[in-house]
């Protein structure tokens, strides 16, 4: 289930559902109960007062399936309403007539004495600032310092963007419906939701087919038909070449990250083109990976006319300025794979057109951007700022389009997007991944993906995943170049649940 479905898809996935013939009030029945399967499932001794607080939406009238379930199970339970309990209408009004207990006001004071709060007030579909009253019993459910279960999202998360819309519940837990949303993922809306349960009401898998879905969770599901895996009759020569740009004599550490994350991810053959005054050090410091000399764009351009070398990085630690760019503009001059991060990046933050011009100019041969935001935003000035209707899934996706290359937007919610509107939202990398260098391993990890023949956008998500996992598996204290020896230990474990090994 790595489909992602903004509020508005998950609309149309409600109706569709309805229109087949399900009625709305048995797809709300069915979400009630099974927020009440959750507190069940709670460790909380006992059977604690539940308070529900419910809003004038249909989430709200989760709430109250929720709240007649768990009565009828034996707990003690108060229905919290904010806003007017005449008001509701269509299936939460028909929720809230099966409700026979008392009705109170939802107030910050009336949590006093409850043991498990459930969250049903405003779910995915929050689309403005949360003010007054509605924000005051938001602060009071996340002062009160009780375990709070999310019906769908909690209150003041955008499901779209995943943005905080004011204030926000912070929940121990969320119980969402069908699929998850985009909120659910990306930062800060992660941050609020802990675990997240999706449960399953009746809503069936063709309605996807209607929807066509363009975000994605991104996981070994989304790529692993295209994922390179070696042949037994096989050739290092088969499994491509990357090419990795070095800096100058006392930049050449990242170039050398790179490599070894280009090596360890699969890619046949790694060679560093190092100016001659590096070459020393680039060969002293490397076994297994090739040096090559290269002074300059014409020189670059000429060794990479051979078709052998089919996939590029530039950047890390390249230095920003005028050679950095003509050594791009060198590599975007054929057919091979590019990944451009860091300083290749930066280089044309004054001169975006030139570079989203080669882009566009290459066709269908494979471009991957790798910026981390202040990289995102000296080169695209113009993309979708961070507001509650722009999430970073928009801003990667508008970029994508205007550059004409696959954007990797990196964070702990990295976003891999393409000029035809795809996204997958990454949600495994471990916090200790934001280190020195761990940046230029990613870009390797690409480079040595797209030299096996993998497609772009594949690759780009791929590498972010096997990024992730490689962190967890180095552990808290990971530097660097820990992260190319870990992927190892990865590649084992993805190749067993593959199919492919031993």
């Amino acid at each position: 289930m790595i489909e992602l479905l903004t509020t508005q898809e998950m609309t149309q996935a409600d109706r569709l559902t309805i229109a087949a013939g399900t009625p709305g009030i048995v797809l709300m029945e069915r979400a009630g109960r099974a927020v009440a399967d959750a507190v069940v499932r709670t460790s909380l001794r006992g059977a604690p007062t539940v308070c529900v607080v419910a809003g004038p939406g249909n989430n709200g009238g989760d709430g109250f399936v929720c709240a007649r379930v768990l009565a009828d199970r034996g707990y003690p339970v108060r229905l919290l309403m904010f806003g007017d309990h005449g008001r509701l209408k269509g299936d939460a009004a028909e929720a809230a007539g099966r409700w026979q207990g008392p009705v109170e006001a939802a107030e910050p004071s009336a949590l006093k004495g409850c043991g498990l709060v459930i969250d049903a007030l405003f779910g995915a579909g929050l689309d403005r600032p949360v003010e007054g009253p509605a924000r005051a019993m938001i602060e009071a459910m996340n002062a009160s310092g009780l375990p709070v279960i999310a019906v769908d999202l909690p209150s003041g998360i955008n499901g779209t963007s995943g943005a905080v819309m004011g204030a926000a519940v912070r929940a121990s837990k969320t119980v969402t419906f069908f699929r998850r949303k985009p909120g659910h993922l990306l930062l800060p809306g992660r941050l609020h939701c802990g675990p997240v349960e999706v449960v399953h009401i009746g809503i069936a898998d063709f309605v996807l087919e209607s929807i066509g879905p363009a975000i994605v969770a991104n996981a070994p599901a989304l790529w692993a038909d295209r994922f390179p895996v070696p042949l037994a009759g096989g050739h290092k020569y088969k499994r491509g070449h990357a090419v990795v740009v070095s800096g100058d004599l006392s930049h050449t550490g990242a170039a050398r990250l790179t490599a070894r994350g280009a090596l360890r991810a699969g890619a046949g053959l790694v060679t560093i083109a190092s100016p001659r005054d590096a070459l020393a050090v680039n060969a002293a410091s490397n076994l297994a990976i090739m040096v090559h000399p290269i002074d300059g764009a014409e020189e670059f351009a000429g060794w990479l006319a051979d078709p052998r070398l089919n996939a590029v990085v530039l950047g890390p630690g390249g230095g920003v300025g005028a050679r950095m760019r003509e050594m791009v503009l060198a590599a975007l001059s054929g057919e091979r794979a590019v990944v451009l991060d860091a300083d290749a990046l930066t280089s044309f933050a004054e001169a975006p057109d030139a570079l989203f011009s080669a882009i566009k100019s290459r066709g269908p041969s494979p471009t991957v951007l790798t910026p981390h935001q202040g990289e995102f935003s000296r080169l695209f000035k113009d993309a979708p700022q961070a507001t509650a209707n722009a999430s970073k899934c928009d801003r990667a996706k508008a970029a994508a389009a205007e550059s004409g290359a696959i954007v990797l937007l990196k964070g702990s919610d990295t976003v891999v997007a393409s000029p035809q509107g795809r996204a997958s939202i990454t949600e495994n990398a471990p916090p200790w991944l934001a280190t020195a260098g761990s940046g230029d391993v990613l870009a390797g990890f690409v480079a040595g993906l797209l030299a096996q023949g993998m497609p772009a956008f594949e690759a780009a998500s791929a590498a972010t995943w096997l990024h992730g996992e490689a962190g967890s598996e180095a552990g808290p204290g990971l530097i660097a170049e820990d992260l190319p020896e870990a992927l190892r230990a990865v590649y084992r474990r993805l190749y067993v649940d593959l199919g492919v090994w031993p």
